[in-house]
Parts: structure tokens; sequence; C-alpha cells
């Protein structure tokens, strides 16, 4: 995804797209993008560990097979050596834990950092509950629409799928800021459809792009 920092004009971007937006609704919408949702090193290490344990698991079978005799402490010794190498490594390199988290578990973590976020910064406290979090998380490649009650119980969620996979797209082509402002757009259509601006309407939530 995006690998290149946000600059200040992008920022006016989607700020200006969020002002825009919701003066045509009593919706309100917020924008967040994470770089990472977790640490991730204890399940590489866990991760990690189960490779250590089924190469060891290989190479005994192998060395039974080839009649080649080692000694079990020496045995053992090596396999401390791995561990402390490859946790050391995870350690040292937190770029690296990523790649040994299975993908389920990076969306996983993406997902609930987003509902941390929706619930954090109190988008479900609006009056009308008609609050919506555009969210993405850059390093497991996410991407989410989180809309409050006072929504869901009127758009159908399957709404959001379009301005998510756009958002997406936008994200891996390294042009987030110009995906945050279509899905604005797009998020900002369907609250002015179904929840269109009314008298003395106030401003509940902040206009602008959240980092984390």
């Amino acid at each position: 995804m995006a690998t290149k920092p946000i600059s200040e004009a992008d920022r006016e971007r989607v700020a200006a797209a969020i002002r825009e937006a919701e003066a045509k609704t009593d919706g309100e919408i917020y924008c967040v993008v994470a770089r990472q949702s977790d640490g991730y090193f204890f399940p590489a290490a866990c991760m990690a560990m189960i490779g250590i344990l089924l190469a060891s698991l290989a190479v005994a079978f192998v060395s039974e097979y080839w009649w080649v005799s080692i000694r079990l402490p020496h045995f053992i010794l090596k396999q401390l050596a791995a561990v402390a190498a490859v946790l050391g490594l995870l350690w040292l390199v937190p770029a690296l834990r990523i790649h040994l988290v299975p993908w389920q578990m990076r969306h996983r973590a993406a997902r609930d950092n987003a509902r941390r976020q929706f619930l954090g910064r109190n988008v479900h406290r609006t009056a009308g509950r008609t609050g919506v979090l555009i969210f993405v998380s850059l390093t497991e490649r996410y991407a989410e629409v989180i809309a409050d009650v006072g929504i869901g119980s009127r758009v159908d969620p399957l709404l959001w799928e379009d301005t998510i996979r756009d958002l997406t797209a936008h994200a891996r082509q390294d042009k987030l800021a110009d995906g945050f402002v279509q899905a604005i757009g797009s998020v900002g259509a369907i609250l002015a459809e179904h929840f269109p601006l009314s008298p003395g309407n106030e401003n509940e939530l902040d206009d602008h792009l959240i980092e984390i």
C-alpha cells in the first residue's frame, strides 16, 4: 500500500472533502489512517517457533535415515541458538514480523483497530448516531467503512463495498489522499440521500485526517 508520507496539502484536501460532504448531510464523517495495527512480535515469534520445531523434526528424521548420530544435548543447544537468533532478529527488525503472520490474523488486528478507533474517537457519540468512520491500515492492506447504528438501520452495508474497494486500490497505487477524497465523496452522497442536512445541524467531529 501507500508508502510516501501524506503531505500537508493532502491533509487539507481531505479536510475540505469532509467539510464539503457534511455541508449536505446530518451525518458525520471521520477519517483515520494507521501505518500498522499491531506490533506482531508474539504472533511472529510463535510462527517462527513452529517453523523451528518442524525443521528440527525434519533434521532428526533425516539424521536417523542416514545414520548420522547427533548427541541430544548438542541438538537442543542448536535449537536454542536458532530460537535466540530468530527472536533477536524479530526484535531488531520489526518489518520482518508481518511476513510471518497469516493474512487472517493481520486483517483481524486491523479490523479490531478500526473498532477501537470508532469507539475511541467518539464516532458513536453523535446526536443522531449518524457517524461514519473511514479507516485504512496500510501495513495490513486493509480498509473499512464503519457506520453507526442510526445509519446501519437505513443503509445497506453492502453499499460501502465499492467505496472500500476503490480506497484500497488508490492506496496500492500510493494515492492515499485521492482515495480518501473519493471515499468521502461516495460516503457523503449516500448520507445526503438518507440523512439530508437539517436546520441547526452542528459539526460534532473533527474535519481532518487522523494519522496513527
